[in-house]
């Protein structure tokens, strides 16, 4: 497998695990627990979009 087959790989697994992780907050009673799950869910995918546009080539000129 290419080094962009397993970028894009562990990004999907990533975005997933967000997904997953949204769900879980949303059955949350407890609040708290609630924000504490969302808010890793939305550094998850803030994670996985930054490797998929370093996967696509597409980051800032230096």
């Amino acid at each position: 497998m290419s080094v962009a087959g397993e970028s894009g790989g562990r990004v999907r697994q990533m975005r997933e695990k967000a997904k997953q992780m949204n769900e879980a907050a949303e059955r949350m009673t407890d609040p708290q627990e609630r924000q504490r799950l969302q808010e890793k869910a939305r550094k998850l995918q803030e994670q996985s979009e930054q490797e998929s546009g370093m996967d696509t080539g597409d980051n800032y000129p230096q």
